[in-house]
């Protein structure tokens, strides 16, 4: 193959790709908005499953890297009711398949496996287009364009390469998450860090939830679900960092302290999340020299499956387009043609989960996380 590959978006599935391209020796770019790798903080844990993200390492050659940076313990999991009740608890006893990672470590571990330069770090894509022969021109911030040959948007929800292929946007699903973190949290901060034990805690609840995280060290990362319409979180003054925790913990009236202190006792402003989606079992018409990968391809809410599935399709993409190496187009339209039904499974499965949850009661929002939380982690209810 000796059209270099130019992708757009340097996160974990842009990466994956430029890695598993090296490893077959195909030249590769990528082009990422972002000054440099440390521009901002790249979120906190995933959990890395064995039957794609880890299918994805093992493609990129990176297991035993990978393995090192597991954090030991962190899939001990635990669900809570909102009186801070323990319904059902999973110790980590290290024979689970969803390893825990930082995923700063994981992309840092990407980007040292790759060759210098690879990376076009102050390079933001405004928009491409078509030039004929399969061939894209791309257009940079400032002005500056390249045209390529094989183009590949790793760009995430808002992609600038995805008009090329399709016309649909994202929408809000109704949900969307406020973060905080707590740090030192076993010294400063004890209910709120024994609530949520040595890995991660669901506490469920109607149109609402808290889930945290036990991250390295000491460190609490908290997820506050809230299903209400943008414009109810457009009256919060997020720049007011007390006042918004307030009105978010205000939500949560009479939980238990050791919960409602995950919002109210953080550390960092509270961040506002909003999820969007893209339709379900959304597909395109293959089009000559460009294709998607990770939300950019295939955008669905926050489900524990987005990372993993943008590492596989970079993988299985890289994999693709090694094996045929004079036939780029076939090479595409076999990457899609398992991208697409994968895809597609797994926002069907999330949405049967949540059509379960619409109109449940108190109770039977608890009962169907908890029947779920034992499927798929064997946990140990409490009596």
């Amino acid at each position: 193959m000796h059209t270099p590959v130019t992708i757009v978006g340097a996160g974990l599935g842009g990466l994956t790709l430029a890695r598993v391209l090296h490893v077959h020796g195909i030249p590769a770019a990528v082009y990422e908005a972002e000054p440099s790798p440390l521009a901002r903080t790249q979120g906190g844990m995933l959990d890395i499953h064995d039957y794609n993200g880890q299918l994805a390492v093992e493609a990129a050659g990176l297991t035993d890297a990978f393995r090192g940076l597991v954090l030991d313990g962190r899939q001990a999991m635990r669900v809570l009711d909102r009186h801070g009740t323990v319904l059902a608890e999973r110790a980590d006893d290290g024979t689970g398949g969803r390893p825990e990672v930082q995923r700063a470590d994981l992309r840092r571990m990407l980007l040292d496996a790759l060759p210098a330069g690879t990376v076009h770090w102050g390079h933001k894509v405004t928009g491409a287009r078509a030039v004929g022969a399969g061939r894209h021109e791309v257009v940079f911030a400032g002005g500056g364009t390249l045209t390529t040959g094989l183009l590949v948007g790793a760009d995430g929800a808002w992609s600038r390469i995805r008009p090329l292929l399709t016309e649909v946007v994202p929408e809000y699903v109704g949900e969307a998450f406020v973060e905080l973190y707590l740090y030192d949290a076993d010294t400063r901060h004890p209910a709120a860090a024994k609530a949520v034990g040595g890995g991660s805690l669901m506490v469920p609840s109607v149109g609402k939830g808290i889930h945290a995280h036990r991250e390295r060290g000491d460190t609490l990362h908290t997820y506050v679900s809230l299903a209400r319409p943008l414009d109810w979180f457009a009256t919060i003054d997020f720049g007011d960092p007390a006042g918004a925790a307030a009105r978010i913990a205000a939500e949560f009236d009479g939980w238990a302290p050791e919960l409602t202190a995950l919002i109210t006792d953080g550390d960092t402003a509270p961040v506002l999340r909003p999820h969007y989606t893209l339709p379900l079992g959304h597909r395109w018409a293959r089009v000559p020299g460009v294709t998607l990968i990770g939300d950019a391809a295939h955008l669905m809410p926050a489900n524990g499956e987005g990372a993993n599935l943008a590492m596989l399709d970079g993988a299985e993409l890289g994999q693709a387009l090694a094996a045929r190496p004079d036939d780029v187009e076939t090479a595409l339209a076999e990457y899609e043609a398992a991208m697409f039904p994968r895809s597609a499974e797994v926002g069907a499965e999330a949405t049967r989960f949540e059509e379960l949850l619409a109109g449940a009661g108190e109770d039977d929002v608890a009962r169907i996380l908890v029947d779920a939380f034992d499927e798929f982690t064997g946990a140990v209810r409490e009596s």
